[in-house]
């Protein structure tokens, strides 16, 4: 099994191969405390950089702290070609809710969590995650929380700046600001409002990298995607991977799992081509819905 085959794409200052891995899952049940077997966790991570994965997302709040300081117990010293991408502008609360933390004093401390957690002298990405709406994106202006964590660049504690949960019209006016090099939203093949967004960061050479890849479908929608996996002989998931890779070549993917036999079956979706009549079937998902039929 190789990853190579999804081929590479650019990432801020790096080429990073297009599949790469999502810790948020290593922390424990609803992405809150330690993680069941902590030895486990450590292990997938060492699994994926040896499957040749340079590319990992993460967050501070995961947990809060627990997968950055499994990353740094599993990882560190660093391989100089992985790429770790974390993301600020929530917090968790003693609940487990998760929680705006836009100000500038939470922003900062933010980005000092990850440094120190991470044991990094420089974030190389750091996505803004917007939280008008923790559920998805809604409109409203991120100038402010942008153009502090744009100071934070500009003080060399950030390398590149990227967003998550955005709208097209936030992007842009984020674009005005700093540059960004990365957008992460919720896009599969069920939920496909960023199919414009994400035509036109191609253009740009700005990575889309999307997640929940089987998320939100419908018992209809899952039908169709199940029978395709089966006639291809592969899983649900490795087919939903596979789309994605072919949708548009910006698009990165970050995949988790807490488990080692199921990061190998994610992994081998770069080695999945899916045929014209498989794809046009997978294409209709968006519109298959129980209301319709």
């Amino acid at each position: 099994m190789t990853i190579d085959q999804a081929g590479t794409f650019a990432l801020g200052s790096r080429i990073v191969k297009r599949l790469g891995y999502g810790a948020m899952q290593l922390a424990g049940p609803g992405v809150f405390g330690p993680p069941r077997d902590r030895e486990a966790a450590l292990a997938v991570l060492r699994a994926a950089v040896e499957a040749g994965v340079d590319h990992i997302d993460t967050s501070d709040f995961y947990g809060p702290h627990v997968t950055n300081q499994l990353i740094r117990e599993a990882l560190s010293p660093y391989p100089e070609d992985l790429t770790i991408v974390t993301k600020i502008g929530a917090r968790r609360g003693d609940d487990a809710s998760w929680l705006p933390a836009y100000g500038a004093d939470e922003l900062a401390r933010a980005v000092d969590d990850n440094l120190r957690n991470l044991g990094a002298e420089r974030l190389e990405i750091v996505n803004l995650r917007i939280m008008f709406d923790a559920h998805g994106p809604a409109e409203g202006s991120i100038a402010a929380p942008l153009e502090t964590l744009a100071k934070l660049q500009q003080q060399g504690l950030v390398r590149h700046i990227g967003l998550s949960n955005v709208t097209a019209a936030q992007v842009a006016e984020g674009r005005c600001i700093a540059q960004i090099v990365c957008v992460q939203n919720q896009y599969n093949l069920a939920h496909r409002a960023d199919d414009a967004l994400i035509d036109a960061l191609a253009e740009d050479g700005i990575a889309y990298v999307p997640f929940f890849p089987l998320g939100g479908f419908s018992p209809l929608q899952s039908a169709t995607l199940f029978g395709v996996a089966e006639r291809l002989q592969a899983t649900p998931m490795q087919v939903a991977l596979a789309w994605l890779l072919q949708r548009a070549p910006n698009i990165l993917l970050i995949p988790g799992t807490s488990s080692i036999a199921h990061l190998r079956e994610n992994l081998a979706a770069a080695t999945l081509v899916l045929p014209s009549e498989a794809i046009a079937e997978l294409d209709g998902i968006a519109g298959r819905t129980a209301e319709a039929l």
